[in-house]
């Protein structure tokens, strides 16, 4: 990403409202883990990407085409390069509503989908930190953890409350991007707003 001269802020994060099409074409567990190393580990060749995900390089090539064809990943054009074909994310974000899809069943069980891979995420990540987290750094390990909050609220104010923790999130990652730490490591930073609907019986 490159930097805004005139303020000396990382430029502002790219992102695609999923389309029906795109979001049933992400909704797949080889898809997403490539777009997600992609955007993350920036370009790559497919047999770069296989070796990191552990799969193998006919797979990531078939799947790097269907993102392309949905307009989320596109071949970069690299000089020297020989036959290897580089490819890049379009964009660093990508975002959906549950309610563009009400008409269309098949791009509503992509956002379940998507939802539930989401969930098992954040699940798999915080249990791989908690697991670690004894041999870490004590700075990291004071920092590093889960919080939660009960608030009473309508649809209106949770929404405006996501926004307002976008844009910090937004201007916390810009500002760290601007100025390089010698001990910065990447971060996963989880978040989820919905109403409470009792435990499981």
């Amino acid at each position: 990403m490159t930097s805004n001269d005139a303020t000396g802020e990382a430029e502002r994060m790219t992102e695609v409202h999923l389309s029906a099409r795109q979001i049933q074409v992400l909704a797949h567990p080889l898809r997403i883990r490539l777009l997600g190393q992609l955007r993350l580990g920036g370009p790559a060749t497919a047999t770069g990407l296989a070796e990191a995900l552990a799969t193998n390089t006919g797979a990531t090539s078939y799947h790097l085409r269907q993102l392309a064809d949905a307009g989320l990943v596109v071949e970069e054009d690299r000089p020297g390069s020989g036959r290897q074909r580089w490819w890049r994310a379009l964009h660093e974000l990508s975002s959906w509503q549950r309610s563009d899809y009400a008409d269309d069943p098949a791009a509503a069980a992509a956002v379940d989908w998507l939802e539930a891979y989401q969930l098992n995420l954040l699940v798999q990540r915080i249990e791989g930190w908690r697991l670690v987290a004894p041999g870490e750094p004590v700075e990291w390990r004071d920092v590093a953890g889960l919080g939660d909050y009960a608030l009473t609220m309508n649809p209106a104010q949770l929404g405006d409350l996501q926004s307002d923790l976008e844009e910090l999130v937004e201007r916390h990652r810009a500002r760290a991007e601007a100025d390089p730490q010698p001990d910065a490591r990447q971060v996963l930073f989880f978040y989820a707003g919905v109403p409470d609907v009792g435990e499981e019986r």
